[in-house]
């Protein structure tokens, strides 16, 4: 039972997934910062000199009505910088390795070797003459 624990933890898909999370929560941290002291502020900006920013109040005079839509354009830009990271960081490295592998790996196989002309022309031949013998017994 132990055994297979083991097995399973030492996968390098667990471990890949393990170091993800870990970096994923690292970097979730730090596009916040960011969003939060660059993005926010220069959204905010564009919003006039007395709102709260980029919206617009439902009732007027009541804050719990505010549509803030620069909320909205931070968490999208926040999410195109993460995602743009993690492919420019993760994926596209990751597909570039298995192409590597794949080619090293296709390039260690051997290749089979074309079946000689004559072995195909006998191998026809016996074909047909096995196809000739169950016409012929019918």
């Amino acid at each position: 039972m132990f055994k297979g624990f083991r097995d399973f933890i030492m996968r390098g898909n667990v471990i890949e997934l393990a170091i993800a999370v870990v970096i994923g929560g690292a970097f979730t941290a730090l596009v916040g910062a960011f969003t939060a002291n660059i993005v926010d502020p220069v959204i905010a900006s564009a919003g006039g000199v007395d709102a709260n920013g980029v919206g617009f109040p439902i009732r007027p005079g009541n804050p719990a009505t505010f549509v803030d839509l620069g909320a909205v354009l931070t968490a999208i830009i926040s999410f195109l910088i993460t995602a743009a990271v993690v492919y420019f960081i993760f994926v596209v490295p990751m597909n570039r390795a298995k192409e590597r592998l794949r080619a090293l790996t296709a390039a260690q196989e051997p290749e089979e070797e074309p079946t000689p002309v004559d072995t195909a022309l006998l191998t026809e031949m016996r074909d047909l003459l096995r196809e000739l013998a169950v016409r012929d017994n019918r």
